[in-house]
C-alpha cells in the first residue's frame, strides 16, 4: 500500500475517533506513527511540542508528520484526511442536535459523553508525558512548569520556551542527555 493511501486511512480513522478534540487520539496516533511510519516517541514529542507553540490550532502539527513521511503531498493528504471527516461529522451532528431541540435524552447523551471525552484527553496527556519525561531533569522541569501554570497567569508559551531553554542550558553545562 502506498504511503499516501496509508496516511489517508490512518488520519481519516483518527479524525472520526477524536472525541473531545485531537488530544484524545494522541496515544493511538503515537503508536501508529511508530509502528507504520517509524516516527519514534522522541520525534513525536518534539513535533507535538512544536504544534503547541505554533499559532493556530495545535493539531495542525499532524501536517508535519505527513510532510516527514511523504513530503508536501503527504502534508496535504494528512490535512484533508484528518480535518475533513471530523468537520463533516460535526456539521451533520450539530444540525441534528439543533433539530432535536430539548428532548429529555439529549442531556443524558451529553452527560455520558463528557467523562469519555475527558478520559480520552487525559490519556493523550499521559502518552505525551510518558514519552517526554526521560529523566530527573525533564520530570523536574515538567513539575515546575505545572506548578507555575496552576499558581500564576504566565502565558504557557513563555513557560514552555523558558523550560526548554533552561533544560538545554543545563544539559549543555552538565553533559546530561
Amino acid at each position: 500500500m502506498s504511503a499516501l493511501l496509508q496516511l489517508a486511512m490512518t488520519f481519516g480513522m483518527l479524525s472520526v475517533l477524536a472525541v473531545g478534540g485531537g488530544t484524545a487520539v494522541l496515544p493511538e496516533m503515537q503508536t501508529i506513527l511508530d509502528q507504520r511510519f517509524s516516527i519514534d516517541h522522541t520525534a513525536f514529542v518534539h513535533i507535538y511540542s512544536l504544534g503547541q507553540l505554533a499559532p493556530g490550532p495545535n493539531m495542525m502539527m499532524v501536517l508535519v508528520f505527513g510532510f516527514q513521511i511523504a513530503g508536501l503531498l503527504g502534508a496535504g493528504v494528512v490535512l484533508l484526511s484528518f480535518f475533513l471527516p471530523s468537520s463533516i461529522l460535526c456539521l451533520a451532528v450539530g444540525r441534528l442536535w439543533n433539530k432535536i431541540g430539548e428532548r429529555p435524552w439529549r442531556r443524558a447523551v451529553q452527560s455520558a459523553l463528557e467523562p469519555i471525552a475527558i478520559g480520552l484527553m487525559c490519556s493523550g496527556v499521559y502518552a505525551v508525558a510518558k514519552a517526554a519525561f526521560v529523566g530527573p531533569l525533564t520530570v523536574g522541569l515538567g513539575l515546575i512548569v505545572f506548578g507555575l501554570l496552576l499558581r500564576t497567569r504566565i502565558n504557557p508559551v513563555y513557560l514552555i520556551l523558558g523550560a526548554g531553554g533552561l533544560g538545554a542550558l543545563i544539559m549543555h553545562l552538565t553533559g546530561v542527555r
